[in-house]
């Protein structure tokens, strides 16, 4: 594996457990697409360091949990907007 990709694996993984992220936003601070993000996340974090690769899938897993719960919210909120006008 390139060290560039290696580096960009670290720092992708370390910003999601640090500060809870999804992939969407580990992809919007990076630069990257989300199919970036989640190949890099589930296949080659895995390779580099398995303990970190353990706290990312936890990450990740709640986040997969929540994602119903975040899309109702986010329609919620664009209907009461609409409302507004």
């Amino acid at each position: 594996m390139k060290d560039y990709i290696e580096e960009r694996v670290r720092k992708t993984a370390a910003f999601i457990v640090e500060n809870n992220a999804t992939v969407r936003e580990a992809a919007k601070r990076y630069g990257v697409s989300k199919s970036t993000v989640h190949m890099d996340m589930v296949a080659r974090l895995e390779e580099i360091d398995a303990g970190l690769a353990r706290d990312v899938r936890r990450v990740l897993d709640v986040n997969k949990q929540e994602r119903h719960i975040r899309g109702g919210l986010a329609t919620r909120e664009k209907y009461l907007h609409k409302k507004e006008r």
